[in-house]
């Protein structure tokens, strides 16, 4: 049986297990899904061992996203955002990013465009470079919001679009007709808001990666009447690019879906 895993610290919270066992099963797959928790300073003796064992891929979660760039050999995209969030080993130890086409799928399963369209991504992280630059690439006028405003320039310079920081957010979501939030805040109960719920409005679309838990952003935006997704669909979408790099298989993506909202449910 071949075995694939997801590293991540903290990791508990993940559902790729349940999603890719779900995969391997509805595809007759011989195959199982572990998740693992790997520190930074761990992580390139934890890949190395994977290989070794005979693993057939990873994921790579928060905070490993960016670290990992050094340990493998990244494709153009990987290379290009500074972030890898799949590992494959068939031919040495090969890094990619499937974050971004995962997010832009998620977005148009719903009906929504990119193209033209005002985009706000809050974070300058793993997730937010891997976003940025695939909506970059689908012609999206991309602007980006962090704590840190010369990270979000840096980003912005990389992809053509606008960094700011935090504090112009005021002035940034109202514009917004996309607002997505790539950071892991909300992903804990008690996680400070990021955006004043009076920023919202009718007519936007309001995208949070975070998958675990309905967070505080989109509850305002949901009351402010905005069009509001979680980022369950992401994750089926960046799971399924990792499937058919591990295997060249097409993932099952309902059955992905069916199996993260089940988990979601149990908890």
């Amino acid at each position: 049986m071949k075995v694939y895993g997801v590293f991540g610290d903290p990791i508990e919270h993940s559902l790729s297990p349940a999603m890719q066992n779900a995969a391997f099963e509805a595809l007759g797959l011989e195959a199982c899904y572990h998740a693992f928790r790997v520190k930074p300073s761990r992580l390139k003796e934890a890949i190395i061992g994977a290989k070794a064992m005979g693993f057939g891929g990873l994921n790579l979660t928060i905070p490993l996203k960016e670290t990992a760039l050094q340990m493998v050999q990244p494709d153009r995209t990987a290379k290009v955002i500074g972030a890898v969030n799949t590992i494959a080993f068939e031919d040495g130890i090969k890094g990619y990013n499937t974050d971004g086409i995962g997010a832009q799928k998620a977005l148009e399963r719903y009906g929504i465009q990119i193209r033209g369209k005002e985009v706000l991504i809050i974070g300058a992280g793993g997730a937010a470079k891997s976003i940025a630059y695939q909506l970059s690439q689908s012609e999206a006028r991309v602007s980006i919001a962090n704590r840190n405003p010369e990270k979000a320039k840096d980003l912005a310079r990389k992809v053509g679009g606008k960094g700011f920081g935090l504090q112009d957010l005021g002035t940034l979501v109202p514009k917004a007709e996309i607002v997505i939030n790539a950071t892991s805040v909300g992903m804990k109960e008690g996680d400070p808001r990021l955006v004043d719920k009076t920023f919202f409005r009718k007519k936007q679309v309001v995208f949070d990666v975070v998958y675990n838990r309905e967070t505080e952003l989109l509850k305002d935006a949901a009351f402010a009447g905005a069009k509001t997704l979680d980022g369950v669909m992401m994750l089926v979408y960046q799971g399924a690019y990792a499937l058919k790099i591990w295997t060249g298989l097409d993932a099952p993506v309902e059955a992905m879906e069916i199996a993260i909202r089940e988990e979601l449910s149990k908890r």
